[in-house]
């Protein structure tokens, strides 16, 4: 299927996205790229507790090259209520460590099974999180260079971060790259909330809930469940529990200082962002369409399908690329391997 691209940086030619034939629609590939289980073959990752703030750790699953300083490493941020063990995740590294590349698998606060770490939630705005990470794999392991990945959540977070960063950042930092990024989170929360989505947004609220009802066993005091009693959308639980514990006025305060809209101008390395017309419930705004279209920096993919971070294509590709079908994973490694 056609692709619609504004300028960037130039790089190796990119395939159209093909879906399977049984897997059109937004929806279809949305809820397949969820169910259809995948094997992966990856080694033992070095499991690695690194401190974001004072009190607060993350976990990152590290795979290494062997000279590990001159591969290119990149961090891997997972999108909402996923970790590193999401099925996208494993995929990506899989074909990135195939490609001589470093990868850190990043879980998000409270993500990978971390909860009882710290008396804290995460929330869409958390660069300041991943750019304590970059900082350590620099300063530990001596990496020369360095990229980042995100998916939806995890595709705003890395964009707003390159964008924060702007014309400073690290001199290791040399690419960004981002599949269906949230960049307009109040836009995309909405969508979320219409009736054709409610399946997921139903999901996200089931995962929310458990999530503070853990947080409030393992840290009484900090944290009250009955916070979200009633709570009908994501919009409503980030405005009664997001915002309330994470140091916002309110869900618009939130959405509109976490959106990586407002700091797209200023990314300054070659960035690439996949999207597809028919995701459910992640929207770009026109306004930060234009925004993104004034920044040569960005090469913007969008396809015709592909639903949520799904993406799911014919095998090995029309143009004799042995793969499995996973397009946005494996031209986002296409893409990065020139760095």
């Amino acid at each position: 299927m056609a692709t619609s691209q504004t300028p960037g940086q130039t790089h190796e030619k990119m395939r159209s996205f093909t879906p399977r034939p049984w897997l059109r629609g937004g929806h279809v590939q949305t809820v397949a790229s969820f169910l259809l289980q995948r094997r992966f073959h990856l080694p033992a990752p070095e499991e690695r507790l690194i401190e974001v703030e004072p009190g607060v750790p993350v976990l990152c699953h590290c795979h290494w090259q062997a000279d590990r300083a001159h591969a290119l490493t990149l961090i891997v941020v997972h999108g909402l209520e996923g970790s590193s063990d999401s099925q996208y995740m494993l995929g990506i590294t899989e074909k990135a460590l195939a490609a001589g590349m470093n990868v850190i698998r990043y879980n998000q606060r409270n993500c990978g099974g971390t909860d009882a770490l710290a008396p804290v939630l995460y929330h869409s705005g958390l660069s300041n999180d991943v750019a304590a990470v970059a900082r350590e794999i620099v300063a530990h392991d001596g990496v020369e260079r360095l990229a980042l990945v995100g998916f939806s959540m995890g595709g705003n977070i890395v964009l707003k971060l390159a964008g924060e960063w702007g014309s400073q950042a690290p001199p290791q930092f040399r690419a960004v790259a981002a599949c269906c990024p949230a960049l307009d989170l109040s836009a995309s929360s909405d969508a979320l909330h219409e009736p054709g989505n409610r399946i997921y947004e139903t999901y996200f609220l089931w995962q929310l809930r458990r999530r503070l009802q853990q947080k409030a066993r393992l840290f009484p005091g900090h944290f009250d469940p009955t916070r979200a009693d009633g709570v009908r959308s994501l919009r409503e639980f980030d405005d009664k529990v997001t915002a309330h514990y994470c140091g916002f006025t309110g869900v618009d305060d939130y959405y509109d200082r976490a959106s990586a809209a407002h700091t797209v101008r200023q990314i300054a390395v070659p960035a690439l962002v996949l999207y597809a017309a028919n995701d459910p419930f992640v929207r770009i705004t026109e306004e930060t369409r234009t925004k993104i279209a004034a920044n040569q920096n960005i090469h913007f993919v969008e396809t015709s399908d592909g639903g949520h971070c799904a993406f799911v294509g014919t095998r090995n590709g029309s143009d004799g690329r042995r793969d499995d079908g996973y397009w946005a994973e494996s031209e986002i490694v296409n893409f990065l391997r020139q760095f």
